[in-house]
């Protein structure tokens, strides 16, 4: 591993990609200047963002919308120019809502990832846990394709008690689900995926959503939704993991990966 240089990886759930804008989230993107942008909850057809900030100078902008219009959406900003994009899973009913793009730089991936919350009631609980179920799937793939993966994704589910405020009445919601707990358990335990951020930050409090109700941003009671998930790999070259919170661009906050940069594979991708 080569000590110095380190490549920065942003996810970030905009809640609208113009209403993040008129926050001033483009003027952040420029000061912090990541390597790569995810983002999710674009919430706009590119047809759309042609006049504005929505492709960043210095950067190679790839958007992949939902059909309907006003609703999810992913994209990826990168400063080096993918040698792949990949824009969806093959699966009709999440490909219409835009949920997955994938971007390749040399043997290293990243993907910007916008999970089905499931909040809105059993018939969408039900397309979460069948995204579930096919996207475990495609991750024991990926695991074995001799590729190095980092996930940046709203994910709509915490893991551990930490993770949120209010665990103990959340047990039984969306988000804090036994049934999704234990797909992350299997994600961690059985495929070897990492938790990049809590390698690097073992502490309470730190969450990227929090509800508009009840000042429960101010009163920090928040869940960590948003998070990058990696090979496990990549995790001898996490150098930290932070949420950014000085200022609000949406009900979630960006969260930033730093990898030290290694010969194999992100030097040769991203350098």
């Amino acid at each position: 591993m080569k000590c110095g240089k380190q490549i920065s990886i942003t996810t970030f759930n905009c809640n609208g990609v113009r209403s993040a804008a008129r926050k001033g989230f483009f003027d952040w993107l420029e000061q912090h200047a990541p390597d790569v942008v995810c983002l999710q909850e674009t919430r706009a057809h590119e047809a759309q963002l042609r006049e504005g900030p929505f492709f960043p100078e210095n950067y190679h902008c790839h958007y992949y919308d939902a059909e309907k219009k006003g609703y999810a959406g992913v994209a990826i900003y990168s400063r080096q120019k993918p040698d792949r994009v990949i824009k969806g899973l093959g699966w009709d009913f999440a490909d219409r809502e835009g949920r997955f793009i994938q971007a390749d730089f040399g043997n290293l991936s990243v993907i910007s990832l916008y999970m089905p919350s499931g909040s809105s009631g059993e018939v969408r609980q039900a397309v979460k846990f069948r995204f579930l179920d096919l996207f475990m799937q495609h991750l024991q793939a990926l695991r074995t394709d001799g590729r190095d993966y980092v996930i940046c994704a709203d994910w709509n589910m915490c893991h551990k008690e930490i993770d949120l405020r209010n665990w103990r009445a959340n047990r039984k919601n969306p988000g804090f689900l036994p049934e999704e707990r234990a797909w992350l358990d299997q994600l961690y335990d059985e495929l070897g995926f990492v938790d990049a951020f809590r390698l690097v930050n073992k502490s309470e409090g730190q969450y990227s959503w929090w509800s508009n109700r009840g000042q429960a941003r101010a009163k920090n009671v928040g869940w960590r939704l948003d998070y990058h998930v990696i090979s496990p790999a990549l995790a001898p070259a996490v150098a930290s993991a932070t949420i950014y919170t000085d200022a609000y661009f949406s009900d979630h906050a960006p969260v930033t990966l730093s990898l030290l940069q290694q010969k194999d594979p992100l030097e040769e991708a991203i350098s």
